[in-house]
């Protein structure tokens, strides 16, 4: 197939008798009047000009139709465009499983295209709570405190595991508690040690 070629000439194409031909009111010998690419004569069949030059269909195909980045071969239907460039639908694949792209959700790294699953897997946050990776696809929101991240589903108390999403948290070591929650451990830690050191005090 030609991708967006001018219009095919034949009906203005003139050839006489005595073997002479003319177009465009220039003439030619009928063995001259040829393909610049691969010198075959045009004779009857249908051909294309391009900057006063004349082209066969398939040199011109050959040269100026448009070729997939990946394979560098024709596209003669379909495709896609990423970057600008042109793509056939089966080459654009993800860079990392080769799963097809074509018509998916996809995020790119360093210009090279990734599928959701691929992108999480090598390049995303992972939560702290569930070490799953962290993508965003599909509006998924997250949080992130410090060097850490969670999920806003795995955003809880580590104690009574109620939901810290838009509200106020303590940290400790790697928990996250409620302010009850840090309370209440907060009171059992000084009962701890206010016994400890009655205890120490008794036993001297």
């Amino acid at each position: 197939m030609i991708n967006n070629f001018h219009e095919f000439h034949s009906s203005s194409l003139k050839v006489y008798s005595n073997k002479k031909m003319e177009y465009k009111q220039r003439q030619w010998h009928e063995k001259c009047f040829a393909c610049c690419v691969c010198k075959t004569p045009i004779g009857t069949k249908s051909f294309i000009p391009k900057d006063q030059e004349i082209y066969c269909a398939g040199c011109y195909e050959e040269k100026f139709a448009t070729r997939c980045i990946k394979c560098n071969k024709i596209i003669t239907s379909g495709g896609v465009t990423y970057k600008s460039e042109p793509w056939h639908r089966e080459c654009f694949t993800c860079t990392h499983c080769n799963t097809s792209l074509a018509g998916q959700r996809f995020t790119s790294k360093e210009d090279k295209p990734y599928c959701a699953d691929c992108f999480g897997e090598l390049f995303a946050k992972r939560c702290t709570a569930c070490a799953k990776p962290i993508t965003g696809v599909g509006g998924t929101r997250f949080i992130s405190f410090e060097d850490r991240h969670w999920h806003n589903d795995c955003f809880i108390c580590a104690v009574c595991k109620g939901s810290l999403v838009g509200k106020g948290f303590i940290t400790d070591g790697s928990d996250i508690l409620c302010p009850e929650c840090a309370k209440q451990k907060l009171i059992r830690t000084l009962f701890y040690f206010k016994t400890l050191y009655i205890y120490f005090l008794c036993a001297f």
